[in-house]
């Protein structure tokens, strides 16, 4: 790395820290003590206000209202910017309400020259769910439920929900402790475990009405939980071996909580293992609908009967 390049990193190191020490410096950029001070010492006369601390357990602070030197990007980090940028679009992800603030800001970081770049691969450029008629960065059309910003807000601060939901027109408060929130099949979904039933539930963001922290009064420990939820693992009873060509499909889509494990080194076969719910026609209709998107390159070890018949079902259909 050279060192006008090493000092950039450096600085942006020492911005996102509170403190730090000369060892730690030498440690994460695998350079010599005396590198180090030297680059230390560079970075001060740049204009960054270090404040210095002696003693044993001493190192450096970033002096506290002072003015930090003028953040600048390269070409290529304002593209990979931009890019991660218009990716983003359609994607229902919360908090893009200011898309387009950050975008105007974000153009007003760089250079004419930059932005026209920008302008033409704002051109050339898809993604996946962006309109090609319409390819505007600063489109709005991809905000998601409102619900969503609200509940992370409160997720920052306390992960014991009371949510109310409303599901074919009945309306339910329902306490959960939040194990995770994710996005499939462009919905937002909670996973929770339920403080009153003591399982796992999935519950859609789309149905939710409101959300507050649950009272601590009523709380389960999160040891109990955990301990629940062992007791309540699920048996494995689908089993899968892989080929390339099933792995190339499992890339490009699969359910979030079934993963792969690789056999061999070249990442060219896989072996999958997973519990489906068969008292779920839903969940069973759509691991059918999956295992026939993954193609004939699998190899089944072990299939519950409901989606072995799910399977052979859909074959007579296409092939009477």
């Amino acid at each position: 790395m050279k060192k006008v390049e090493r000092i950039n990193v450096i600085m942006r190191y020492i911005n996102n820290r509170a403190h730090f020490t000369i060892s730690e410096i030498m440690q994460e950029f695998n350079i010599s003590r005396s590198t180090a001070i030297r680059d230390i010492r560079e970075i001060e006369a740049l204009g960054m206000p270090l404040d210095a601390e002696v003693g044993r357990d001493g190192g450096y602070f970033v002096m506290r209202n002072s003015v930090l030197p003028e953040v600048r990007f390269t070409g290529n980090e304002v593209k990979a910017l931009f890019i991660a940028f218009m990716a983003t679009r359609n994607q229902q992800l919360p908090y893009l309400k200011s898309r387009q603030s950050l975008a105007e800001k974000l153009l007003g970081l760089i250079s004419e020259n930059q932005q026209d770049d920008l302008f033409h691969l704002n051109q050339i450029l898809l993604f996946e769910g962006t309109n090609p008629n319409n390819p505007d960065l600063l489109d709005l059309s991809d905000l998601p439920h409102p619900m969503l910003e609200q509940l992370i807000q409160i997720l920052l601060v306390d992960s014991y929900l009371l949510i109310t939901i409303e599901e074919k027109k009945e309306i339910k408060s329902i306490p959960i402790y939040l194990l995770h929130l994710y996005r499939e099949k462009s919905l937002w979904l909670i996973e929770g475990f339920d403080l009153q039933e003591e399982k796992k539930q999935i519950y859609p963001v789309d149905h939710l009405t409101n959300v507050i922290p649950y009272p601590s009064k009523k709380r389960l420990s999160k040891k109990k939980i955990q301990e629940k939820l062992s007791k309540q693992e699920e048996v494995i009873n689908l089993i899968l071996e892989l080929g390339p060509e099933a792995i190339a499909q499992f890339k490009k889509y699969h359910p979030i909580h079934v993963s792969i494990s690789y056999t061999n080194p070249y990442q060219t076969t896989a072996i999958l293992r997973t519990c489906i719910n068969v008292d779920k026609p839903k969940e069973v209709a759509e691991i059918t609908n999956w295992l026939l998107f993954l193609g004939g390159d699998i190899r089944v070890r072990e299939v519950p009967e409901e989606i072995l018949e799910g399977l052979q079902g859909r074959i007579r259909l296409y092939c009477p």
